[in-house]
């Protein structure tokens, strides 16, 4: 049976979807390598060519396979490179027919025309304690500097049946903690019969699958959080307190201009909400410094919010201007400002995440042990441990100290 390799690029929705493909690829019985392709950055796409041109020299003799959200918005780029063997499109890439020597070589399908999602569930293991379960594809907003919705298609979502279903076989095969994950997770179930929201579909998961231990959710839309998943952040313990929020500014008029569906207020009163709810939630965000248009004063009001809205954890990204999206015909800010800009909100997380981790020193944590020398807090807070822990577990520990990136902390005996 040949090897398999997998080379991921980009979000958890696509970490998910590789361990299917490396499912399919394993089951062909050929030496494959994929490439799972993102596109949610220029640099991101360099990085992808890249990692092709370094799997082919690595591997001279395995079927080389590329996929994901840059193959599907431009097949032929890839189709074109000469390391490459075969092309699968988004939706190409969770059937297992695609991994078939006989399937032709260019299979991308118009992302637009799916409605359903895939057959069968995607679920892919993060080592061997928590799983990442995508319930929803796609997106139907117009984020005027995002391509994903080319790549990923509308919005569609798994029934929920089928979701429990999944969490049950997931849970019974040792995972320890879920991670639900979607491109618009917040717009689950508008296209299901009844409009199921978000909220009630964890419920029913969480009621359905009693033994799952702990459960988390990927980024959220700050203005799509519905009442019932309110409710559960306040009243479920296995809802782990860690929100990580879509709020890409925090100034109203670059908001505007990104056509995001939230006010700088609005990502104030969420953050709020959510501490009076659950006190000792720790929020994260996703933060786009140097928008086109973005002055000085536009950019210090989204600096600013890292601290007004308590936020701790953030993924900050330059801005990447797309050919194809109404953001790349503003008036842009200089390259060298974008990523002057994007380290100074880096710098102010950093700072933020020590301030989060030193409160913490002394007390006791909850930790899912991913491995016997680390592992993650119910707040997200990552942990190492100062002795050896059963991998697998969920543990409480004494949190001796930090190092401005992790929690120092010993298991309990």
């Amino acid at each position: 049976m040949g090897a398999v390799t997998v080379i991921t690029l980009g979000c958890r929705l696509n970490a998910s979807e590789s361990e299917v493909m490396r499912k399919h690829a394993v089951a062909s019985g050929v030496e494959t390598v994929i490439v799972n392709t993102c596109a949610v950055t220029g640099e991101a796409e360099r990085q992808g060519r890249q990692a092709i041109r370094r799997a082919r020299r690595q591997h001279p003799n395995a079927r080389l396979i590329v996929t994901g959200c840059s193959v599907q918005i431009d097949p032929r780029r890839y189709a074109e490179m000469p390391e490459v063997d075969q092309v699968l499109g988004n939706t190409e890439k969770m059937q297992p027919q695609s991994f078939l020597n006989e399937t032709a070589r260019v299979r991308v399908n118009d992302i637009g025309s799916v409605r359903e999602t895939a057959g069968h569930l995607v679920a892919g293991f993060e080592g061997r304690t928590r799983a990442f379960l995508e319930v929803q594809q796609g997106c139907d907003h117009a984020c005027t500097f995002c391509i994903i919705p080319k790549g990923r298609g509308p919005s569609r979502s798994v029934p929920m049946g089928e979701i429990v279903a999944q969490a049950r076989r997931l849970v019974a095969g040792g995972a320890a903690e879920l991670v639900l994950t979607g491109v618009d997770l917040t717009a689950y179930g508008a296209d299901l019969p009844g409009k199921p929201t978000l909220g009630q579909m964890v419920r029913r998961l969480l009621a359905g699958v009693p033994e799952l231990r702990r459960l988390r959710l990927s980024s959220l839309d700050p203005v799509e959080i519905d009442e019932e998943l309110w409710r559960l952040l306040a009243e479920e313990e296995r809802l782990m307190p860690h929100l990580h929020l879509s709020i890409q500014a925090g100034d109203d008029l670059v908001l505007k201009r990104m056509k995001r569906r939230h006010s700088r207020t609005d990502a104030l009163a969420v953050a709020e909400r959510a501490r009076r709810l659950r006190p000792g939630i720790a929020l994260g965000a996703d933060l786009i410094a140097g928008f086109p248009t973005e002055s000085e004063a536009m950019f210090e009001n989204t600096a600013r919010l890292v601290e007004e809205a308590g936020l701790t954890f953030l993924h900050v990204f330059p801005y990447s201007s797309r050919p194809g999206t109404p953001a790349a015909r503003m008036p842009q800010v200089p390259h060298a400002l974008r990523k002057e800009r994007a380290e100074r909100l880096r710098q102010l997380g950093a700072a933020a995440l020590a301030r989060h981790l030193a409160a913490r020193v002394g007390g006791s944590a909850s930790v899912l042990a991913e491995t016997s020398t680390k592992g993650h807090a119910e707040d997200f807070s990552p942990v190492l441990f100062e002795t050896e822990a059963p991998a697998g577990a969920i543990l409480t520990a004494r949190v001796l100290a930090c190092d401005g990136r992790h929690l120092i902390a010993r298991p309990a005996t």
